[in-house]
């Protein structure tokens, strides 16, 4: 049976100096992101960033790999990058701070009813809920700086959405969401196992839909990215 994880039951209380459990670990999929992150951090804090790889089995494996090499060091989590955007809620170049992330492609396919969840099959849940006090701190200062920048559920996916009947279905069954990326609920199950909050943040590069690599500004992600995380260093210090 699978585990449902309730990240506000389970997470430490915010923590606002250095000390046991006063870093950031910041979990981004590739070096591109990750060289983003920093670039923003410009040395001022004491966050690890780490990448992670793609896909949300690798983004777990390296979180709790990383937690589990510094037990009691971190005192949050942060799954950031670059993804899509859900058209009317995210455009391209803006942020997403998730208020809950959603494993929306994983589930069973039927016959009958279509696509059932593992909250509807019974095997616990695949949606994590953020913490709520950080996402607020991090929205804020990011809204604080002038960025453009929303809330709203940020899907996690297996296979990058192509089709406008994919994003439908998807828009569909996780009303208002905002952005789709492929490491967030790997990375919240691995910081939820160990009682630690996550926040993610996407910044995004294309839309949700048909795919059109033409139609793809990842510079323009990556130097949002690396704006908001300007923007949230004193947060996470």
């Amino acid at each position: 049976m699978t585990q449902i994880f309730d990240i506000d039951s389970h997470a430490a209380p915010v923590r606002e100096k250095h000390g046991p459990g006063g870093r950031v670990l910041i979990v981004t999929a590739v070096a591109a992101e990750k060289e983003a992150v920093q670039r923003g951090l410009q040395g001022g804090s004491s966050a690890h960033v780490i990448a992670a790889g793609v896909g949300s089995a690798a983004s777990a494996a390296s979180t709790a790999a990383a937690l589990a090499a510094a037990p009691g060091a971190y005192r949050l989590v942060i799954s950031a990058g670059i993804g899509g955007g859900f058209g009317g809620k995210a455009d391209i170049g803006s942020l997403v701070v998730a208020d809950s992330i959603v494993a929306a492609d994983l589930g069973a396919e039927t016959p009958d009813c279509g696509f059932l969840s593992l909250d509807e099959l019974g095997f616990g849940s695949s949606r994590i809920e953020v913490n709520e006090a950080w996402s607020n701190r991090v929205y804020d200062a990011i809204y604080s700086a002038g960025l453009s920048v929303c809330t709203g559920p940020a899907l996690t996916v297996t296979t990058a959405t192509g089709s406008a009947e994919t994003t439908a279905a998807l828009a569909g069954r996780v009303p208002g969401a905002a952005s789709e990326g492929m490491e967030g609920h790997g990375v919240a199950v691995a910081a939820s196992g160990f009682g630690i909050p996550v926040v993610e943040l996407r910044a995004i590069s294309n839309p949700v839909g048909p795919r059109d690599r033409a139609a793809w500004r990842i510079g323009d992600a990556l130097a949002a990215l690396e704006a908001a995380t300007k923007a949230i260093r004193e947060v996470i210090q």
